[in-house]
């Protein structure tokens, strides 16, 4: 599994990529000849088990299959790629063709259906058309600012980019800090309309009243404070995308008048008597669950099957911990060119940490703890100390006895050397070891003595 596009090199665009599935080995040799021939890149597999493992491991443009197969036929295979890869388009093909079988491949979700022998002409019209399908009218860095390597971060950035191309509202669900907003950013810049505005708006964090001018404007004079007329955020992201962040926090009397702005696509300034048309698509977002605040008599159940026309779910860190490692090491170059700060890298021991802590605050968390170590480190490498008083520091984690160990020990041998300003024989002495084993203990935590010389160390410890 490769990271995602923010760390591809400006290159041509690559050939579109073919998965091609049956259990005839003379065929899959013929149409891997001809496809490869067309300048298409070709992985076979001949059972629906071997497919699967690489559909796992590698990304494809379009799946072609034969439909009929020893045990697991092509049908599966299009229920399992219709599960786990929504967005990948599948082209089913078979010797015994009848309009039943076209039926039901369609109605599973296959894009298009040819018999054998293969008419090479309508195989290109029919994989030319599936391509295009799936592709995403952007730019190839559509979604550079997300960073990811899970399968279920590949699953959502695929539903992601097909629903960008399709005009419907959006909802983006997940719990706080796991990046909701830079997800409605990446399907506005896969969309037609990213040369247009987006906007977002936290609808939990004004009143009512302010919160209505905001969205829908004002007229002058409207209310106590309106000294002069106000657009408003909906006909500010006229042509693009309006991003309603917490809507679930939106009081209900504001709902009333959302909804009816999603429906008549046109909008009344408050103190206004004209209505005035709106083009914009709508993205939502909201931590909380919207189906018991409705069972509650919190949320419109109209409005939500207006903004939740398709569901976005982003995973929690703790989901996809195979991600922490990208992440951290992206969040850490970012952070050390902020801070114009010399740190390359985690210790391996610090990176297992970071992999195997508890994330409550999800990727918001990740970086105040990356950006801490970065702050307080005087090493090119951060090590597990450091990694561990991060933690404490940013959670309500519980250390381990032997990583609180460790923190104490760093602690101790700073003001140690801070005492003694960094004089290491009379820093041993105090500490009642041998001026070797500190030498030891000092690189083991990354200290440099330099900075203890004279004055206050560069880097603080907690005391």
């Amino acid at each position: 599994m490769t990271d995602n596009h923010s760390n591809k090199q400006s290159e041509a665009k690559p050939a579109a990529s073919i998965l091609l599935v049956d259990d005839d080995a003379g065929l899959l040799k013929l149409l891997s000849i001809r496809l490869r021939s067309e300048g298409y890149r070709v992985s076979t597999a001949t059972s629906v088990k071997e497919a699967i493992r690489l559909l796992a491991d590698h990304h494809f443009s379009v799946v072609l299959s034969d439909l009929r197969m020893p045990g697991q036929d092509g049908l599966f295979l299009l229920e399992y790629v219709a599960a786990n890869h929504p967005s990948l388009p599948v082209i089913l093909i078979t010797a015994h063709g009848s309009i039943d079988d076209a039926v039901i491949a369609t109605e599973k979700g296959a894009l298009g259906f040819i018999t054998k022998p293969i008419d090479h002409a309508k195989l290109k019209e029919a994989l030319t058309n599936a391509i295009s399908q799936a592709s995403v009218s952007a730019s190839d860095d559509w979604d550079k600012d997300i960073i990811y390597r899970s399968d279920s971060m590949h699953r959502l950035m695929n539903q992601a980019a097909l629903i960008a191309s399709r005009d419907v509202s959006v909802l983006i669900s997940g719990a706080s800090g796991t990046g909701k907003e830079l997800l409605a950013k990446a399907v506005h810049a896969a969309s037609p309309r990213s040369g247009r505005p987006f906007i977002a708006i936290n609808c939990g964090a004004l009143p009512e009243h302010l919160l209505e001018s905001e969205l829908f404007g004002h007229k002058k004079g409207a209310f106590s404070g309106a000294v002069s007329d106000h657009i408003g955020l909906f006909r500010a992201a006229e042509g693009g995308t309006l991003f309603l962040d917490e809507i679930g926090d939106m009081p209900v009397a504001l709902q009333v008048k959302l909804l009816r702005v999603l429906q008549e696509k046109a909008l009344r300034p408050v103190g206004s008597t004209q209505t005035i048309p709106v083009d914009v698509r709508v993205i939502s977002a909201t931590h909380k669950d919207l189906k018991a605040a409705m069972d509650a008599g919190e949320f419109r159940e109209d409005l939500y099957y207006r903004v939740c026309v398709v569901n976005l779910r982003l995973p929690g860190l703790n989901e996809r911990q195979e991600d922490i490692p990208v992440l951290a090491r992206h969040l850490l170059a970012v952070s050390a060119e902020k801070h114009k700060v010399q740190v390359s890298r985690f210790s391996d021991e610090a990176m297992l940490k970071l992999c195997q802590a508890h994330w409550p605050g999800n990727i918001r968390q990740l970086v105040n703890v990356v950006e801490q170590c970065v702050a307080l480190t005087a090493s090119p490498v951060i090590n597990l100390s450091l990694v561990n008083q991060a933690l404490i520091n940013n959670s309500d984690y519980f250390l381990t006895l032997n990583e609180a160990k460790e923190i104490f020990e760093r602690s101790y041998i700073s003001r140690v050397l801070k005492m003694t300003d960094g004089v290491v024989s009379r820093a041993a002495e105090l500490a009642g070891r041998n001026r070797t084993d500190f030498y030891k203990l000092i690189k083991k935590h990354d200290l440099c003595v330099d900075d203890f010389k004279q004055g206050e160390p560069l880097e603080r410890t907690v005391d």
